[in-house]
């Protein structure tokens, strides 16, 4: 079974070619600190191949919802030590999912302050999980061109942040139409200077963000997460292939560890110009390794690894829910459900309780 066969990443020998998905959890306290829960978490699914954290945020002003991981003071830096160290005794690979949130968050888990984005356009037709419940999305407030250049920065800082927690590399999360695939659409960038406007433009958010985790973290110590045909969040691009290409391209110059990449989550039937396999339409000009992401189960995922454009599949709620996934998968044993009630936010009940094989 090719899920089961160690696989090169960068300068690592992964047991498997299982990875964790990251996936928002809500377990942190109000300063964006995890907690022992979230070590255990991570601890009981080291036998991923890859562990890839849920997102973290690089800022105060990336948050966008509550109870969600910071890496960006000292008391988080110091917390996601233990979790680091206790997933490298199990022998497990760690990823630190490096996040800003964009205009995908609200003022009143902001300290008052509305999100940033990089046009002046609130999402529409969703509402947003905030402390005080469902609320409808605001209009965000347009970056100047040198605060964007400061948001470079403080990602390459979060990436410094990683290291000394003890990360064995980091990924940027550009995908689910979060600040970095803000940039890249068209629904949401109507900027006219050098961050919006043409497809290369619009990358270049992304790419300068790129080279700013590679200077800092090094060779082969960085991935990056995209969902080029994820209208989510109101992302839409009249031409998906024609604003990701150029990107992936260019993402090819760089000494990167992994590309991972989602398939479409929800129906294209209104979009005829979006490519129905993002894995086959994007990972195909990737020269750096894919991550297949989306949806997968083992027998979908193996199939994808027979195509031999995908190297790893990543899991998302099926690791969640069984936290032995790999071992899982090799003896064909049940799977646990995925308790969508306590996915998010909440103490121990479906974060850590989760029932292991009986050996």
């Amino acid at each position: 079974m090719k899920l089961l066969e160690k696989v090169t990443l960068g300068k690592e020998t992964l047991k498997n070619a299982i990875a964790m998905a990251p996936m928002t959890r809500s377990r942190a306290n109000i300063e964006g600190v995890v907690s022992d829960m979230t070590t255990l978490y991570y601890t009981q699914r080291a036998s991923a191949g890859l562990l890839v954290t849920e997102a973290i945020n690089i800022s105060e002003q990336a948050l966008g919802s509550p109870l969600t991981p910071g890496l960006y003071s000292q008391e988080q830096i110091e917390a996601w030590k233990k979790v680091t160290k206790s997933v490298h005794d199990k022998g497990g690979i760690i990823y630190a999912q490096l996040w800003h949130t964009g205009r995908v968050g609200h003022s009143v888990d902001r300290k008052g302050k509305l999100p940033v984005a990089p046009s002046a356009i609130g999402i529409k037709g969703q509402q947003h999980f905030t402390s005080q419940g469902m609320k409808d999305y605001e209009t965000p407030q347009e970056l100047t061109t040198h605060e964007i250049k400061q948001i470079v920065k403080d990602y390459g800082q979060a990436a410094r942040n990683a290291i000394e927690a003890g990360f064995d590399g980091v990924e940027l999360h550009a995908a689910f139409g979060y600040l970095p695939n803000q940039f890249l659409s068209e629904s949401a960038n109507l900027r006219t200077d050098e961050y919006g406007g043409s497809i290369e433009n619009r990358n270049r958010f992304v790419i300068e963000g790129m080279r700013e985790l590679v200077n800092v973290a090094g060779t082969d110590k960085v991935g990056i997460k995209l969902s080029p045909t994820v209208y989510y969040n109101n992302i839409v691009n009249s031409d998906p292939v024609a604003q990701f290409s150029p990107l992936i391209e260019a993402l090819n110059e760089m000494p990167l560890a992994y590309i991972h990449l989602m398939n479409g989550m929800f129906p294209l039937d209104n979009f005829p110009n979006y490519p129905k396999n993002a894995i086959e339409t994007f990972g195909s000009i990737s020269k750096h390794l894919v991550i297949a992401n989306a949806g997968f189960n083992k027998e979908s995922g193996e199939a994808e690894l027979d195509k031999g454009i995908a190297k790893i599949i990543s899991y998302g709620s099926l690791f969640l829910a069984n936290p032995d996934l790999p071992e899982r998968f090799e003896l064909d044993a049940e799977l646990n459900q995925p308790d969508q009630a306590t996915m998010y936010g909440g103490g121990a009940k479906g974060y850590i309780d989760y029932p292991f094989l009986e050996n």
